[in-house]
């Protein structure tokens, strides 16, 4: 059986709402959607906020960066 972690979260009334009624509807718990939810998005959140990450490091100076010519030299495609 896999550990688990219980994390208080707020979420807006309507939405509560939705997770309620769609548990009730299936017989599962609310708790298994929004685990199902959280899922699905951490992969996609993880990946935008790397990026978000690279572009302030490269704004500020801290990013390695090679211009095409390089890369093509050093991949031995240049003419």
């Amino acid at each position: 059986m896999s550990s688990t972690m219980t994390m208080p979260v707020r979420v807006p009334d309507d939405l509560g709402e939705r997770y309620a009624r769609l548990a009730k509807q299936t017989g599962r718990t609310r708790s298994y959607y929004i685990n199902e939810a959280l899922a699905e998005s951490i992969d996609r959140l993880e990946y935008e906020y790397g990026i978000m990450k690279q572009v302030e490091d490269y704004r500020a100076g801290r990013l390695s960066t090679y211009s095409l010519d390089e890369v093509e030299q050093s991949l031995g495609l240049g003419n």
